[in-house]
């Protein structure tokens, strides 16, 4: 009697056992299964879901332009725009940011990427993902006729203190005025391109630096004969652009990069680029990984 009662106390205990261990795998099961969904949604998914893309510019032709009827155009945007369109997104929504505003802004939700003419440098890398370069560009200055202060670098504007510079604010150009030694006085930060010609005018600066297709397009616009531009600043490299995307969107990024690579190799890049001042051929010349490991 005592034998069978021990083998039934056994039988009970090793199904209890079991139960739990059932019990337990189901509920692993059931928590992973909430916690690694087998097809999370990605950002491409909900973009062709939502049929546009948020993107940053800033108002800085020939990269970006918001048009008097509101239309969104320039280079940055035409290439976004057609890489975008054939991955299934058929529309853009833009914000205008300042330069410096724009990773910030990204990295916090407002924007899907930049498509703004953002230079990609290495400081900018460690913060975002880059496309492969789309438009490549040299510094420039919009100057008085002549060049009567002499400003040929950021330097010249460092060692004259008669010289004022000024720039879009979180820009290339106020970075290699700041540590060129330009004081922080002599860099005047401006809310848009028009300011800087405006000011110019008026003689309350004395140069206005940026890219030098943006310069060359404002100059156009002006019709000003008393300025002039003076490209390439020297001491400075050639700067390329790219889309800029949340480290958190590799997929995205690598999905743009494939489009992107096939437009250049059909030849529609060009086509969109060019009209708007940009060299093709130029922008073939360097890569991504080369300019995130460039030396400043």
């Amino acid at each position: 009697m005592n034998g069978l009662n021990l083998a039934r106390r056994d039988l009970l205990r090793t199904a209890a056992a079991s139960a739990a261990l059932l019990t337990s795998g189901f509920a692993a099961i059931t928590l992973d299964a909430i916690s690694s969904p087998a097809h999370a949604e990605t950002t491409l998914d909900r973009l062709r879901k939502q049929g546009y893309a948020r993107i940053a510019i800033a108002n800085e032709l020939p990269f970006t332009e918001v048009k008097p009827d509101g239309k969104v155009s320039g280079a940055a945007v035409e290439v976004a725009r057609a890489v975008l369109k054939k991955l299934g997104i058929p529309d853009v929504v833009a914000s205008v940011s300042e330069y410096g505003a724009m990773i910030p802004g990204l990295q916090a939700g407002r924007f899907d990427l930049v498509a703004a003419g953002l230079f990609i440098k290495p400081d900018r890398c460690a913060a975002v993902l880059f496309s492969e370069p789309d438009l490549c560009d040299s510094e420039g200055f919009i100057i008085k006729k002549g060049n009567p202060l002499k400003v040929e670098s950021f330097a010249d504007i460092a060692k004259n203190p008669k010289v004022r510079m000024g720039t879009p604010g979180g820009g290339t150009e106020e970075k290699l005025a700041l540590e060129a030694g330009t004081p922080r006085d002599r860099v005047i930060v401006l809310p848009d391109a028009q300011s800087g010609i405006t000011m110019l005018q008026d003689g309350r600066i004395d140069v206005y630096a940026l890219p030098a297709l943006s310069l060359r397009s404002l100059l156009q616009k002006a019709k000003d004969p008393s300025l002039e531009l003076f490209t390439p600043v020297k001491g400075t490299p050639i700067y390329c652009a790219g889309a800029a995307f949340r480290k958190s969107d590799a997929k995205f990024r690598d999905a743009y990069d494939k489009v992107l690579a096939e437009l250049k190799k059909d030849g529609e890049f060009k086509k969109i680029i060019e009209p708007w001042g940009f060299s093709a051929e130029t922008t073939a010349m360097v890569t991504r990984k080369e300019l995130c490991n460039r030396k400043s």
